[in-house]
């Protein structure tokens, strides 16, 4: 039995972790297999316990026996899931849809987002087959400059309407690059088989509202508190909606209606964790709720008239403090929404308080190891979330230190201070190696601002907010309690070390890391503590490799329908535009750029905008907030400068530079071809980046006229790699200009199904009429390409490749 007790759940970890390794999934009889197999093992083991079979056989038996059934479980999941995916064939055509709005709906400037649970769905009249859920965009502006504008609901959305609407459907497709979040296996992980947008142009019937109040009572309760809290915000300062979005994120769990300033601040000082719900936030809301429960329960014996109905005979006061910890730490996930990370944190503390509460008198690890195990045959693709080690390792922690038995016999204020600030110290130095590992960032002020913001938020702002949902104003109370808080939280993050930030080290230095953080919260001789620092030593030290002298590496990230390409040499680094604006809080800068930077440990030394189209340009205020430092250089009109940017040098032909062997030449536009332009696209900052071995020519968005000028005017253009002018419009790429390069491989950036058709067909028949390899980023993801070795390139989506990932057809 204790070979099993320990073994199994070790078990249902390693098969849980080589299952989600998997590039495609095997058939459903396979995984029927190894359930099956698992069953028999099991039977087997058991025998051979009865019989008293050699421990280290039965424990290998039992570990088979989780292995098997994990990866079994995971698999047979993962085959239903695959199967609802959508048909190709769908892609692009207008579904009617009927269905329930699962989720309480988002809007921002641009229009609605909704997930809809489909009813039924059919093309052209009949009847089809669609995902069971998708996410669906309900746009009040144009998609794009020159389309009609699409008419927005009359009315708000609510979750529980039942709606009939147009839909043009499609995979869901998110960008891939190294380091980065991923898109993908979010959507995967909620259920959602398809993304798309409301079709309501003059040929599609009008989305019809069929039913209000259809079900999902929390999420409708949801919307109606959030819509009440950020009404109180209308007609208000800005400073006011942006303490009540943060009200209404701490009630209802809706993270969108934090505005992205305040992320950055709550990022810095290490407080996002409060924020938001989170599994930290629900383990750290369990344990207070539990010593408040177990302090009522003790005092219940001295109330009048219990006599010898008083609870405490019915369940000793420990129990009924975890029980009830756990319950109301559920209560408050389901009404925040039920995310991932609640569902995980709720479901590991019920398994930790049913073991207690059974009398198995386990050591805290094996609590832990089954708690971890039953989270993970729930919820699998639980293991590559970053909520679930953040909150289960800060749960592992406070077990293993045992904080709250050493401080169980002490009373008073000051006696709980002391709890609070060991607590938090223990968690900081447990929890900021793993932060450094998962996110490459931690906040050096960070516990000097939880000592305050912990109590104050947990204490003061919560209860008061959850109060609300009774009594509204106080909302507005709540609110004026996060003001000085907020202000002191602003000053700590401009503070000019506010945050640490390390490249992303390789997987087993950081695991060395985490474990020397751990061993330093025990509570163990210092000497012993202290052991851990050469662990962690590695992993901040290390250093990522860069190319060699007089060699370049080049990496075009996956940004969707805009252009943001990186040029490595030995010291140096250019970023050669900045990709898209997706929304007025959320740009290609903030979400794929600085982290991908920061992972590689780099430091942009020149910002080269190629022109002014906001898809090239929306993410540079993010990357020159993040690298005040970088050159700029830009290629727009004499006299114009782009919002929230400096002027920059201009982009001129003639000028360059030389970085480590490697040249850097501009090739477009002179001062005259700047001055007779009469579009940005015209005046694109055409650079050649080469050395004697392998070259580089970076287009921006030039045109054919664009093209002949600089074939015409005998540029050096011929060059290995060409990124491809305009994203593969028709208006470029001509058969002139392509001669002249002669390229071996040819990039596009572009996004997936885009509005535009980039790559157009003709562009892509004129490649392969010349036998140019033309590699566009919705089937590669990011593009890796090194000097050395010019005749190959490494797409993300192969290195990275993993089943719930889509594949182009």
């Amino acid at each position: 039995m204790a070979a099993a007790l320990m073994a199994l759940p070790l078990g249902v970890w390693l098969g849980t972790a080589v299952q989600l390794q998997q590039r495609a999934l095997d058939g459903a009889a396979v995984y029927g297999l190894a359930l099956a197999g698992a069953g028999l093992l099991a039977l087997v083991a058991a025998w051979g316990s009865r019989r008293a079979a050699p421990g280290h056989a039965l424990a290998v038996a039992w570990l088979l026996v989780g292995a098997l059934a994990a990866w079994g479980a995971a698999g047979t999941r993962a085959v239903g899931m695959a199967a609802q995916a959508l048909a190709p064939a769908l892609e692009g055509r207008d579904v009617v849809l009927t269905g329930v709005v699962a989720r309480m709906p988002q809007h921002d400037e641009r229009g609605w987002r909704l997930v809809l649970d489909v009813q039924a769905a059919r093309l052209d009249g009949a009847a089809v087959a669609v995902p069971p859920r998708v996410q669906l965009a309900w746009y009040d502006a144009p998609m794009r400059p020159g389309a009609a504008a699409p008419l927005g609901p009359s009315e708000p959305i609510r979750a529980g309407d039942r709606w009939q609407l147009t839909a043009r459907l499609k995979a869901p497709h998110g960008s891939l690059n190294p380091h980065g979040f991923d898109v993908e296996l979010w959507l995967w992980e909620q259920g959602v088989g398809a993304t798309g947008y409301v079709r309501t142009g003059p040929r599609d019937a009008p989305p019809q509202r069929l039913a209000q109040g259809q079900g999902h009572l929390v999420e409708r309760a949801r919307q109606h508190v959030r819509d009440g809290i950020l009404a109180l915000g209308q007609g208000g300062d800005e400073a006011a909606r942006h303490r009540l979005g943060i009200i209404a994120a701490l009630v209802t769990g809706d993270q969108n209606v934090i505005e992205r300033s305040d992320w950055d601040v709550f990022r810095a000082t290490g407080v996002a964790h409060l924020m938001s719900i989170s599994g930290l936030h629900i383990t750290m809301f369990a344990w207070i709720t539990a010593g408040a429960v177990g302090w009522l329960w003790r005092r219940s014996a001295r109330w009048r008239g219990w006599g010898r109905f008083s609870p405490c005979l019915l369940l000793p006061a420990p129990s009924a403090a975890w029980v009830g910890g756990v319950l109301l730490a559920a209560a408050y996930a389901l009404f925040s929404g039920w995310g991932v990370p609640a569902q995980r944190t709720v479901l590991m503390l019920a398994c930790m308080t049913a073991l207690r509460i059974s009398g198995l008198r386990w050591p805290w690890w094996l609590t832990w190891l089954w708690a971890g195990a039953v989270v993970l045959l729930i919820d699998p693709w639980a293991m590559l979330q970053a909520g679930f080690w953040l909150s289960f390792v800060a749960v592992g922690v406070l077990f293993a230190t045992d904080s709250r038995a050493a401080g169980a016999e002490q009373k008073g204020a000051t006696a709980h201070l002391k709890q609070l600030l060991r607590e938090q110290g223990v968690v900081t130095l447990a929890l900021t190696p793993l932060s450094l590992m998962l996110f490459g960032q931690a906040s050096v002020v960070g516990l000097l601002a939880n000592l305050i913001a912990i109590p104050w938020v947990t204490l003061v702002v919560t209860p008061l907010a959850l109060a609300g949902v009774l009594w509204a104003p106080l909302w507005s109370a709540a609110a004026a309690a996060l003001q000085p808080l907020s202000a002191l939280l602003a000053w700590l993050a401009a503070w000019p070390w506010a945050q640490l930030s390390l490249p992303a080290a390789p997987l087993a230095l950081g695991a060395l890391a985490v474990a020397g953080g751990a061993l330093a919260a025990m509570r163990w001789p210092w000497p012993l503590r202290l052991a851990g620092l050469p662990l962690v030593l590695p992993f901040v030290l290390w250093q990522p490799a860069r190319p060699a002298p007089g060699t370049f590496e080049l990496l075009a990230a996956d940004v969707g329908q805009g252009s943001a390409v990186l040029v490595r040499t030995a010291s140096h680094t250019l970023l050669y535009d900045a990709g898209p604006r997706y929304s007025a809080d959320s740009d290609a800068g903030q979400r794929v750029l600085v982290p991908l930077l920061r992972a590689l440990g780099e430091r942009v030394d020149r910002l080269v905008l190629s022109h002014r189209d906001t898809d090239h340009t929306g993410g540079a205020a993010a990357v020159l907030a993040q690298y005040p430092r970088a050159a700029l250089t830009t290629s727009i009109e004499a006299g114009r400068t782009l919002e929230g940017l400096p002027a920059g040098e201009p982009c001129l032909a003639g000028s360059g530079w030389q970085w480590d062997g490697v040249r850097f030449d501009v090739l477009y536009p002179d001062a005259e071809q700047a001055a007779a332009a009469r579009r940005s696209n015209a005046m694109s900052c055409v650079i050649r980046v080469g050395t004697a071995q392998a070259s580089v020519l970076l287009t921006g968005d030039i045109e054919a006229p664009q093209e002949q000028a600089l074939v015409a005017g005998g540029a050096p253009l011929h060059s290995d790699v060409l990124l491809v002018p305009h994203h593969g419009s028709r208006t470029s790429s001509s058969a002139a200009w392509l001669d002249a390069v002669q390229p071996r491989l040819a990039l596009v950036q572009a996004g997936y199904r885009n509005a535009f058709g980039h790559p157009a067909a003709p562009v892509l028949a004129r490649y392969a009429e010349r036998g140019v390899r033309v590699i566009a980023s919705p089937a590669c993801g990011a593009m890796h390409w090194r000097s050395a070795a010019p005749e190959a390139l490494q797409c993300e989506r192969d290195i990275a490749a993993r089943y719930w990932h889509h594949q182009l057809p």
